[in-house]
């Protein structure tokens, strides 16, 4: 029988959900989905000093506006017990060692070494410390901080988007996995539960990519199976930057609220990009799980355009029918648009709340703008009868410019102006019918209605 893939996103509660994380953690999502598999959302909270209850409230919304679910969720706040036992297992197996240096004295070892041209990688220094010696740091006051010794021996794994990945035991740093106040660090905190949840498989940044070579060789202490891995090139801006500013540096939150994207437009944009799929938009996300591999991620730096992001909205909203419009439309206080509004103005809108504005223009208060009193009483007394359709525009508009003369801007810019109180806007002849003789009569008379 076929072992069930498992995999995790572990967010840490100590700021917002932005895209990059939200990347890695949608591909998780799809991948579990995809296989039919079991997806673990982990919140790492070790860091109780940064680790905020709105920043974990936030994930939660964040993920379920995007259409996520979890089948488990875990916090290592929780665990600590559990931690604990595997730290005494790996001391007595001489795998963890207690290091004395101040953070200024190893800031001092990493100078000397780089001013010889050495990697900066820590010399075992405390492994030669005698009795005496640790005695007498610790009748100072100091406090050991403890660290995770490296075997000599190549580490290999075969990546399932960078291939096959190699790193030497000799040139990684013993890193630190408790500090002095013997709190665990996230690199242990995180393997123990990989192991004990069982992963199947890790997916996240490249930037983490030194970090699983020594992951490895803890899962191998604490005699657990290695999980396979895949790293995730990191995205950059359209000109190959740090990803950073303007859409790049919001929230899924902002993105949502302040922005006014629709969830499956993002959802559209991370599952393809960085992939040779074409980026379309999707009304679901079944498509996107029935298309997924992650061999189609590529080692090559994704570039994230909000450009793009817009454009998929925008194509989202053109092809969103009324049935479904209506749940949208009631979330921002407009219950009342009719099916006929919606069909009218959906090509003009980018963005849902867009549809404030076209309703304004249609129902009004509008503040009209006249600057031509003779014109506009031309325009009203050559007003066609009611009812009005979308060929009244065309048939209005040719008897004004067969009655003064008037032609392409200086005939529509001031109609435009008078009828909306703006000098754009969606096509007059289909928004026409919508402001109804009355309002039009009233507005071009100067009177706000």
């Amino acid at each position: 029988m076929t072992e069930q893939i498992r995999v995790r996103f572990a967010p840490s509660p100590t700021g917002m959900l932005h895209i990059g994380n939200v990347r890695t953690a949608f591909i998780t999502w799809l991948f579990a989905q995809a296989n039919k598999g079991y997806f673990l959302l982990r919140i790492d909270d070790t860091d109780l000093e940064r680790s905020k209850p709105e920043y974990e409230a936030a994930i939660y919304e964040s993920l379920t506006w995007l259409g996520m679910s979890w089948d488990e969720l875990a916090h290592q706040s929780k665990r600590l017990d559990r931690y604990a036992e595997v730290i005494e297992k790996l001391k007595a197996d001489g795998r963890l060692y207690a290091c004395y240096e101040t953070p200024e004295e190893l800031s001092l070892k990493r100078k000397s070494q780089l001013s010889q041209g050495m990697p900066p990688i820590y010399d075992r220094g405390a492994l030669k410390l005698t009795a005496e010696q640790i005695a007498k740091y610790e009748a100072e006051g100091r406090k050991p901080h403890w660290r995770f010794l490296m075997k000599d021996e190549p580490i290999i794994w075969q990546d399932l988007i960078r291939g096959e990945v190699r790193f030497e035991g000799k040139d990684i740093s013993d890193p630190v996995l408790i500090r002095e106040d013997g709190s665990p660090l996230y690199h242990l905190c995180s393997v123990i539960d990989d192991a004990d949840f069982g992963m199947t498989h890790i997916i996240r940044g490249e930037d983490h990519v030194s970090n699983t070579a020594a992951h490895l060789q803890m899962f191998d202490a604490i005699g657990f199976n290695r999980p396979q891995l895949a790293h995730l090139p990191l995205l950059s801006d359209p000109e190959g930057g740090k990803l950073s500013k303007r859409l790049g540096a919001l929230s899924i939150i902002q993105l949502r609220d302040e922005v006014g994207l629709e969830p499956l437009s993002i959802c559209s944009l991370l599952a393809r990009l960085g992939t040779s799929d074409p980026i379309e938009s999707f009304a679901s996300h079944a498509p996107l799980i029935e298309s997924f591999d992650i061999s189609k991620f590529g080692r090559g730096t994704p570039k994230f355009d909000q450009e793009e992001l817009l454009r998929l909205n925008s194509k989202l909203i053109h092809e969103l029918d009324y049935s479904a419009a209506k749940i949208r439309l009631a979330q921002i206080g407009l219950e009342e648009v009719t099916e006929d509004f919606w069909n009218v103005v959906r090509p003009n809108l980018e963005k849902i709340t867009d549809i404030k504005d076209w309703w304004t223009v249609a129902n009004g208060p509008v503040t009209p703008v006249v600057n031509d009193n003779e014109f506009a009483a031309k325009a009203i007394e050559l007003m066609p009868p009611a009812p009005w359709t979308p060929e009244t525009w065309k048939e209005w508009t040719g008897a004004i410019k067969a009655e003064t003369g008037r032609k392409g801007k200086e005939l529509f810019m001031p109609l435009r102006q008078a009828l909306t109180g703006m000098d754009h806007g969606p096509e007059l002849g289909d928004l026409l019918p919508l402001i109804g003789p009355e309002k039009a009569k009233a507005r071009l008379s100067k009177q706000a209605a």
